[in-house]
């Protein structure tokens, strides 16, 4: 690629950034960016497809959601059900799900993708970093226990985990209380802040697609503005 062409390529990505940072409307003109690009660059680079570049989403076991009352739970299902993320489970967290013989509940697990990957082991290094992060006396349960296997699946995927466990004023510990410790090895998502940063990447890939639209033509997708 010549150093024109990089040029180039940056002067979109900039003019992308800018109408996000500004909050700007999408589809209004954007005339700094009018004669900067060309045949050679339309060539290189394509509009962004609808399924988001992020890490796939690993759901914790608090967050089946077989009755569809957790808005947010709702909000990422859609999202998945429309192509736009991937929504997985670790198999600990489908065991769990299934666990106490609820037929709602294990309905709504054997809905999801889980990992088939055996548990990390406690002798793990991955285990062991995990459960001095949680539980600094140890785990001592088989809830505590399955809480690290579950982030340590996470982990292992290079997942995004979404919990509702801890950070709470009544539980102000568990997963996402301590979440910190292990921010160098995955993110741990709210199901708020998973919807956040869902929403966030979707405005860029749309702002992204007009711009495209803009400046070389072509049409955009029939999801630009409704996902």
């Amino acid at each position: 690629m010549t150093s024109n062409l990089l040029l180039k390529l940056t002067h979109f990505e900039r003019a992308c950034q800018t109408t996000l940072l500004k909050g700007s409307d999408i589809n209004a003109p954007n005339t700094a960016l009018q004669g900067t690009l060309g045949v050679e660059t339309a060539m290189t680079i394509r509009m962004e497809r609808r399924l988001l570049y992020i890490p796939v989403l690993h759901i914790d076991t608090n967050l089946i959601n077989a009755r569809q009352k957790l808005a947010a739970v709702n909000q990422l299902e859609k999202w998945y059900d429309d192509g736009v993320i991937l929504i997985n489970m670790s198999a600990t967290a489908h065991g769990e799900a299934q666990a106490n013989g609820n037929a709602m509940r294990t309905r709504k697990a054997n809905q999801n993708i889980f990992t088939a990957t055996p548990p990390v082991e406690p002798t793990d290094p991955l285990f062991k970093k995990v459960e001095s992060s949680l539980f600094p006396d140890g785990a001592h349960t088989e809830n505590q226990l399955n809480d690290i296997r579950i982030v340590c699946e996470a982990t292992r995927y290079e997942a995004i985990l979404v919990t509702g466990d801890g950070g709470s004023k009544t539980q102000p510990g568990g997963i996402l209380g301590n979440r910190h410790k292990l921010r160098d090895s995955l993110k741990i998502l709210s199901p708020d802040e998973a919807v956040d940063f869902v929403r966030q990447k979707i405005q860029g890939r749309d702002v992204f697609n007009v711009q495209f639209v803009k400046e070389f033509g072509g049409e955009l997708p029939p999801w630009t503005g409704r996902d």
